[in-house]
């Protein structure tokens, strides 16, 4: 029997799926990227293992693990590519997915459009039954009710069903039978029940985030099946993972049957990996930052831990108005998204004055340099006015860029409405789209209460790292990383996260009317809820549990999430749990008020298995090849320090060596992206082949 040695990241992008393959004893890795297939997504998934196969022998049958992110569910989402969802709710409650939560995103809005519900009203239910906030039968089910609801949802070819009672966090017996019902009556309808989607108050949000479950399932579930059964055809009988939004993976079986859970699973694995990059490079405190063709993303690392919300939504009506779009309440790597990316145009307002963003030129026809079509000039556009990017080597020679129309447009569009040379004003759209991603930075930091000066940032995606140094320069940050393979992060995350599954339930108690042993109570209950959606922990790994409470002044709105003590039936444990409510929020908001009552909204567990073996990369080699060899070339680039073109040395990343140390202005050149430096800094890279700069303060 052969040894199964090799572990599978596999990114599914907008343009490109990427591939990640390491050989856990030789820590050779393979990486490959191929044409995304979005009419039957899984085909370029298998194209990139067969090329990978080409190279390394018996590669499917010698691999023991292979971990997806995909983007089939938010696509589904925002293009409306689901399935026929029906919802069954408590009568006098079909409308809540239109009423929402009565919150208009921008009040002055006269025409405010709102997303239309995934579940249309003629395939909404209402069933007589009611159970009170406190999980009492007010009144019981009407089951014969349901008879006539198959029968219809039948006749209209409804492929799944959600299924959202009131209340039913406190009390799920309910949904339970109407779920027994459909199993035994309607099984070729998938179902979904809120009591094990979303079992927390707030009505809105559980029925919503139950319908995107719902919606997306039967879809998911043959999406999964698919790569699956081709792998298996390919000799591969190894564990199957898919990356969740919450920067843990799941197994194929949780994702098939909580498919709202893998929603942002590409930019959760990203983040994944700066935290994991942070942890080795002896960082606690870093902004992951990721910025691509259409959007930047930003996630604080905060003490090691990369910040989560359950607040997220999609498929917005305006793409960068909170409230717009459609809730998904789960665990989510709390990523900031804003409308900046090689593709974001630029223009002169009304006012005269240069703006960039949120429109996009996209892939098609994309910048003015890409000779695809694009007449208006872009972010990209700009940086090869620049320098910063190489007409001949952009992709790695794959694509070769136009500069004589990239250069008119700039001047036609941006330098002569502004009255100065096209250098300026390319500058101008460079600088500009930094500003506006460090101010948002800013912003999103300061409402964590993370002071920008105490991190330190590592950059990746295909236009990150051009455009990192300038923004870790205005964010005041200490250090600059671009890991290995740093256009390919997504699928090389995927490799470090760890199998990891949330559960929660709404209580709405006071912690004077309640003891630590009825919370110890409950969170043991979801400890095992939890431990049984994991694979059996072998010789591979060790369980752990991290319990958390959200919890908020009794009155207020909002709730803030508390680490819990590992035990709680100690006779103090309740006042720790009071101190450390009232030591976060005053970290928080710098105040707290310690005569108001406190009270627990929901409690959380996250079971995780932590191997007993860490992943890692092979390490650069050292053979006292001087830096020098790695310089492939100069070029004319824009130091902004000194206003004018400066020859500048190109470097190969891919020739550049452990200890190897050199100064900027400098270009480091690898196949998926450059990292720029256009100002003196030190530059280092470090043993697992990081490109360490110091960045220091504009």
């Amino acid at each position: 029997m052969q040894d199964k040695v090799f572990r599978i990241g596999c990114d599914i992008g907008g343009t490109f799926t990427d591939f990640v393959a390491v050989n856990r004893e030789t820590g050779e890795t393979s990486v490959e990227k191929v044409l995304t297939t979005p009419a039957r997504p899984a085909d370029a998934i298998l194209t990139g293992f067969d090329k990978i196969a080409e190279t390394q022998k018996d590669f499917m049958s010698r691999s023991e693990l292979i971990v997806h992110g995909t983007t089939l569910v938010i696509n589904a989402l925002i293009e409306r590519k689901g399935n026929k969802t029906a919802l069954i709710t408590t009568r006098g409650f079909k409308d809540v997915l239109e009423t929402r939560n009565e919150l208009r995103y921008d009040v002055y809005d006269l025409q405010i459009e709102l997303p239309k519900p995934l579940v249309p009203r003629a395939l909404r239910f209402e069933v007589t039954q009611r159970t009170t906030k406190e999980g009492q039968n007010a009144i019981d089910l009407e089951e014969g009710e349901l008879a006539g609801i198959v029968e219809e949802i039948r006749a209209q070819g409804v492929e799944t069903v959600a299924v959202c009672f009131l209340h039913s966090y406190a009390n799920n017996e309910h949904e339970k039978r109407v779920g027994a019902y459909l199993k035994k009556h309607a099984p070729e309808i998938e179902v979904s029940l809120s009591c094990e989607v979303l079992p927390e108050i707030n009505e809105y949000k559980r029925v919503s985030t139950t319908s995107v479950n719902a919606y997306v399932k039967p879809k998911v579930q043959q999406y999964l099946q698919e790569i699956s059964q081709e792998a298996a055809n390919r000799s591969f009988d190894g564990d199957f993972f898919i990356m969740q939004s919450s920067s843990g993976i799941a197994s194929e079986a949780n994702a098939r049957q909580f498919p709202a859970r893998i929603v942002e699973s590409g930019p959760a694995a990203g983040v994944a990996l700066a935290q994991w990059w942070g942890e080795k490079s002896g960082l606690k405190n870093v902004l992951a930052f990721d910025m691509g063709g259409t959007t930047a993303k930003l996630c604080a690392i905060d003490n090691g831990e990369a910040l989560v919300t359950n607040e997220y939504e999609t498929a917005r009506v305006y793409h960068f108005k909170t409230g717009s779009g459609i809730s998904i309440n789960v665990p989510v790597v709390d990523l900031l998204e804003i409308g900046a990316g090689g593709g974001s145009i630029a223009h002169i307002d009304t006012l005269g004055l240069l703006k960039v963003g949120p429109e996009s030129a996209g892939a098609s026809p994309g910048p003015v340099c890409y000779g695809l079509g694009g007449s208006r000039p872009a972010v990209t556009d700009a940086d090869l006015a620049l320098g910063y990017l190489s007409a001949e080597y952009f992709l790695g020679s794959s694509m070769k860029l136009v500069i004589d129309d990239t250069m008119e447009a700039i001047r036609r569009d941006v330098a002569t409405p502004l009255g100065v040379d096209v250098i300026e004003g390319a500058y101008g759209i460079h600088n500009l789209v930094n500003e506006n991603m460090a101010a948002a930075a800013r912003l999103h930091l300061a409402e964590r209460s993370v002071d920008t000066t105490s991190i330190s940032m590592i950059a990746y995606g295909g236009a990150g790292p051009v455009h990192a140094f300038g923004v870790a320069r205005k964010l005041g940050c200490k250090f600059l990383l671009v890991p290995r393979y740093a256009g390919l992060v997504s699928a090389l995350g995927m490799l470090v996260a760890n199998v990891s599954m949330d559960t929660s339930r709404s209580l709405k108690v006071t912690l004077a009317n309640t003891s630590g042993e009825e919370l110890e109570n409950e969170l043991q209950a979801l400890q095992h809820a939890a431990q049984s959606s994991l694979p059996n922990v072998g010789e591979g790994g060790v369980l752990r549990f991290h319990r958390r409470a959200r919890m908020k002044y009794v009155g207020q709105g909002h709730s803030l999430e508390i680490v819990m003590p590992d035990v709680l039936s100690t006779p103090s444990a309740l006042e720790d749990v009071w101190q450390r409510y009232q030591d976060e929020y005053k970290r928080l908001y710098g105040r707290n008020d310690a005569d108001v009552e406190v009270e627990i909204e929901t409690l959380k567990v996250i079971a995780e298995i932590v191997p007993e073996h860490d992943f890692t990369l092979p390490l650069l080699p050292v053979d006292g090849t001087p830096v020098e060899a790695a310089i492939k070339g100069t070029r004319m680039i824009y130091v902004p320090g000194r206003k004018e073109m400066v020859e500048c040395k190109i470097y190969d990343r891919y020739k550049l060596r452990v200890g190897h140390k050199f100064t900027g202005p400098a270009i480091i050149e690898e196949r998926e992206t450059s990292t720029v430096v256009n100002d003196e800094a030190d530059i280092l890279v470090d043993e697992m082949g990081a490109l360490v700069i110091t960045v220091g303060k504009e």
